[in-house]
């Protein structure tokens, strides 16, 4: 987790990336969308990645940074489903891949806690 003053920027950008490569390799993220959920896969790959944009153009703008940064841990914790389906569905893929999927799993908790460090160091200001 990340501790310099330019971490809120470091977030924003992780946050950018992700969200453009919904839009520019959407087919690898619509396989991670739980079949639960209703609608299109595509339809879940798309909205993830503009709730990405918005969150990383919320991080970055020191007055919009704490709710963003908030808001970010909870997104986080949201697409955790997404992450297990991956794990589910990649049990049998070739052991690196495997072994990717798996890694995302508990990679969910630091970046929980980096957003909400990033929302903790912004109380009383702007």
């Amino acid at each position: 987790m990340p501790r310099s003053e330019h971490s809120p920027l470091l977030l924003a950008g992780l946050l950018a990336s992700a969200g453009v490569a919904h839009f520019a390799a959407p087919r690898s993220f619509d396989a991670t969308i739980p079949r639960a959920l209703p609608g299109t896969p595509r339809t879940w790959t798309y909205a993830s990645g503009v709730v990405e944009l918005a969150l990383a153009a919320g991080v970055a703008v020191p007055r919009t940074r704490r709710a963003a940064a908030l808001a970010t841990a909870a997104f986080f914790v949201g697409v955790f489903p997404a992450n297990v389906q991956m794990a589910v569905d990649w049990r049998h893929r070739p052991a690196p891949l495997k072994a990717a999927a798996l890694a995302r799993l508990p990679l969910q908790v630091p970046l929980v806690l980096w957003a909400r460090g990033v929302a903790k160091n912004q109380k009383g200001l702007s």
